[in-house]
């Protein structure tokens, strides 16, 4: 019996039963239909291999990605009220808002921290998607102006990566209120003479690119990224007319000149490190060199025409 239990039975089950293999391990692209691998897709910063789609990406991976060596430290955002309207639709809103921090193990739809970026001290504002769509209430409101105050105190470029459908409507008009403070917050910044820098993600629309995200010195943008107000949908409706295709890309406000720079994920480190060093370093980039002076400063003057001077008054009133 022991034999048949031990031995016998696990071999049967052994055939006729399917392995467990975890469901997460293949991803499809949304653009090529192409199923990757997803160490593959995770060691290419989640850009499709094979159409080069920039899928969207975990704030706290975003800021391992920007960070040198992906060493930060995050700061914890001003408390708010959390649900000051108490909305209700289908759900109350304070449960959503559990089911969100559940879900994202974070508080909100925004994530400050501080650290380097090629050596340069900064602070990063990165919105994160999957909490409620990145939606901004009055914590991502205070959560910019910690971040404006902090980059001000430490004298750190500020730069804010938003993904977001825009104002969060469980809060009405102290959602839309955020507007006006999030550009105050940029304002504190400016004020101080330091970099504000955005780099704009899929999606930034509604009340985000209206205010804080189109307020950069220096505006880049993922190639692919949905950068707009209204849906090309709504807009198509409202005007009665077929828009251009690719409209509210990044690649086409590029080419419009609503954004300086469309950046591949795996060069915006590199890239902000150069824009950084070029805005924060005053000191010029090669070595100045002094003319001695028995060489060219005095040939400077003989080659130097002399410049005949002005007639007087008596002379013009003579030849006049």
């Amino acid at each position: 019996m022991n034999w048949i239990t031990n031995y016998v039975r696990p071999k049967i089950r052994a055939l006729v039963t399917k392995p467990d293999v975890p469901d997460n391990l293949w991803e499809k692209c949304s653009s090529c239909s192409q199923m990757i691998f997803h160490r593959e897709l995770e060691s290419n910063l989640r850009v499709c291999p094979h159409c080069g789609y920039h899928m969207r990406i975990p704030a706290r991976r975003r800021l391992e990605m920007l960070f040198d060596e992906g060493a930060f430290k995050t700061i914890e955002l001003p408390d708010v009220p959390l649900d000051p309207l108490k909305f209700r639709d289908r759900k109350r809103y304070t449960d959503r808002l559990r089911e969100a921090q559940a879900k994202n193990g974070g508080d909100e739809a925004i994530i400050v921290a501080h650290g380097d970026i090629g050596g340069q001290p900064s602070v990063i504002a990165v919105f994160n998607f999957a909490f409620m769509g990145g939606s901004m209430g009055i914590a991502v409101g205070e959560g910019l102006l910690a971040a404006a105050r902090l980059a001000v105190l430490q004298e750190a470029t500020l730069i804010v990566v938003p993904a977001s459908g825009g104002a969060r409507m469980q809060e009405g008009i102290l959602s839309l209120m955020q507007m006006p403070r999030s550009v105050a917050a940029v304002e504190i910044v400016k004020e101080a003479g330091l970099p504000y820098l955005v780099i704009l993600t899929d999606p930034t629309t509604g009340g985000v690119s209206a205010s804080f995200a189109m307020l950069g010195d220096v505006a880049m943008a993922e190639p692919g990224a949905i950068v707009g107000f209204a849906g090309q949908r709504v807009i198509e409706e409202t005007i009665r007319e077929s828009l251009p295709e690719g409209f509210q890309r990044a690649e086409y406000l590029l080419e419009h000149g609503m954004v300086d720079m469309v950046v591949p994920r795996a060069e915006l480190r590199d890239t902000l490190t150069r824009i950084i060093k070029l805005l924060r370093d005053k000191t010029p980039s090669a070595e100045v060199v002094v003319l001695p002076r028995g060489g060219g400063a005095e040939a400077a003057e003989e080659v130097t025409p002399e410049i005949p001077p002005l007639p007087s008054e008596e002379g013009s009133d003579a030849r006049s």
